[in-house]
């Protein structure tokens, strides 16, 4: 041990070794910490990245159940399908009107699915059920542009179509009103002469004579085609209406007992149902009357072998007709009303009846009208009808709910009025 320390050279050159690994400790002190510095770094840009991440999921989480929820409130049906025409995605309007749930609907062709409910991809009407629809198909496409399956859209227009036709019917009905206005005085002109004639008649005729009797059915012929002519000039003018608080149940009541003389005729069960929150009805009573007597013999008229007749009043959504309003329905379990005839329901001297005169329901639309109200039909062969009155209903400041006064009339009765209340009953082939 002496002789290492006493050698010069080997001195110098265990200095010189110390020297070497002292410089590569500190070269290796200085990389650990720098290295120590950047894992610290990549630490905190991890958990930046990681913070940005999680922060980007739960946006996109938002995101994906908002876009759920703007997608299951349209109303528009909407399907999803892939590029071979499966269905992936559909939302809650899609499922109502198909028929079916989205897990029903998934993996099954798009074609198949409408194909089976008489369904194809047209902007024409068509109807599934008590719906109408059009049908459209848009290409789904991915961020880059490319085609990544199609949209089927269901889009609902009921309503529209509703309202064309109401507007279509009033065109019809105002030219053949016209029309049938200027035949109406045409006929009861002479007819009064032919009624005078035949009185005289009947007055100089011997009470036994056979002829006498001709002379009687003449006169009555003569009444009943004056009762008619009655009803279509009924019809040509315009309704004026003389609008007061009534009380919903009495009025129901006397309309089924105006009815009665019908309802007799088959087994029909009775039901009705009047919402506590419609106490009273605001409407002409008489000409209300006469929609709700012609609604119910209609209705009794589809039931012949008897059913079930259900008379319900209830509130209606202020949307319907944009102002506070009830719903009065009168429903039947019948037969049903052909889709084809739907469109023609209100038309004069159109029915299905071997012994119906065909204006009924074309004065309870104009009564209805002159109410400015509305009239909807649903109807499904085989199962029944459902006649429903929208009218409006107004409310009185204060409490919310309506009130019976004198001030509540809108206006005076006049003579002309008072006579055309008084045409309920008047022919019982009127209704249709």
């Amino acid at each position: 041990m002496t002789s290492l320390t006493t050698n010069p050279d080997e001195r110098a050159l265990l200095q010189a070794a110390f020297q070497s690994f002292a410089e590569a400790a500190h070269t290796l002190q200085q990389s650990y910490s720098a290295l120590t510095a950047r894992v610290e770094e990549m630490d905190a840009e991890l958990a930046q990245s990681n913070d940005a991440l999680r922060r980007q999921l739960v946006d996109n989480e938002a995101m994906r159940v908002r876009l759920d929820g703007i997608l299951e409130s349209l109303s528009t049906g909407v399907v999803v399908v892939d590029e071979c025409g499966v269905i992936t995605r559909s939302n809650r309007a899609a499922e109502q009107l198909l028929g079916a749930s989205d897990v029903e609907l998934r993996s099954h062709c798009i074609p198949e699915v409408l194909a089976s409910r008489g369904l194809t991809v047209s902007d024409r009407p068509q109807r599934i059920g008590q719906s109408v629809v059009s049908i459209s198909q848009v290409p789904l496409r991915n961020e880059s542009g490319d085609d990544s399956g199609q949209l089927v859209l269901l889009q609902d227009i009921t309503r529209v179509y509703q309202l064309e036709e109401q507007l279509q019917r009033k065109d019809r009905l105002a030219a053949m009103g016209e029309l049938i206005g200027r035949i109406a005085h045409e006929i009861r002109n002479p007819l009064g002469s032919v009624e005078l004639f035949a009185s005289l008649l009947q007055r100089d005729l011997d009470a036994h004579e056979p002829t006498q009797r001709y002379a009687q059915q003449i006169s009555q012929a003569v009444r009943l085609m004056d009762g008619l002519l009655a009803n279509l000039l009924l019809y040509m003018r315009p309704v004026r209406l003389t609008r007061a608080w009534h009380d919903s149940q009495s009025l129901l009541n006397d309309s089924i007992e105006l009815a009665a003389h019908v309802i007799a005729k088959v087994p029909v069960n009775i039901r009705m149902d009047i919402s506590r929150e419609v106490p009273l009805l605001w409407c002409h009573d008489g000409q209300l009357k006469q929609v709700v007597v012609n609604l119910i013999v209609n209705a009794v008229q589809a039931m012949p072998n008897g059913g079930e007749l259900g008379i319900s009043l209830s509130r209606e959504p202020l949307q319907t007709l944009g102002s506070s309003a009830v719903r009065l329905t009168v429903r039947d379990s019948g037969m049903g009303i052909d889709p084809a005839h739907r469109s023609r329901l209100f038309d004069p001297f159109f029915t299905t009846k071997d012994e119906g005169t065909g204006l009924g329901l074309a004065i309870v639309h104009s009564i209805v009208d002159a109410h400015h109200g509305r009239i909807d039909v649903e109807s499904t062969v085989g199962q029944g009808t459902a006649c429903s009155i929208i009218l409006p209903h107004p409310l009185v400041a204060g409490d919310g709910s309506a009130k019976t006064s004198s001030g509540c009339e809108e206006r005076d009765v006049t003579d002309a009025e008072r006579s055309a209340g008084e045409v309920v009953l008047m022919e019982d082939s009127s209704y249709d």
